[in-house]
């Protein structure tokens, strides 16, 4: 398989990471996890992913450099955003520590793992890809 077409399924998949964290967590439930996270982060995860995806198309069919550059900076912007994410399933300790929540996606952070640091491994592809002019 080319180069260029694995780039293209990662991108699809990362767009189906952004969304569905979106629609995940943007419920107003909080989702699962056992710390509860802020609004922002979220917001950020989505914006950025939705601006990085945009741009990142628009590079991977234009060709345009600057967007190349732009749009994998918000890649990692979205990468850093995903794996703060995660940190909603680290243990609570303490005596006032509440267990975990769970949702009718997952039992546990499988699914998060899987996204986010799938997501991390496609962006460290897009950068390759792009550093090495394969796309």
């Amino acid at each position: 398989m080319s180069t260029e077409v694995i780039v293209y399924v990662l991108t699809a998949l990362a767009a189906v990471v952004v969304v569905l964290t979106r629609l995940r967590l943007g419920r107003g439930e909080g989702g699962a996890g056992r710390l509860q996270m802020g609004r922002t982060l979220l917001n950020v995860h989505t914006g950025a992913g939705v601006l990085a995806l945009v741009l990142w198309v628009a590079f991977l069919v234009g060709g345009n450099d600057t967007l190349g550059i732009v749009a994998l900076a918000f890649w990692w912007v979205v990468v850093v955003a995903g794996l703060l994410i995660l940190v909603r399933w680290l243990p609570s300790r303490g005596k006032h520590a509440s267990d975990g929540k769970e949702d009718s996606w997952s039992e546990g952070p499988g699914l998060s793992i899987l996204a986010h640091v799938g997501m991390l491994v496609g962006v460290l592809v897009f950068s390759w890809a792009y550093l090495t002019s394969a796309v």
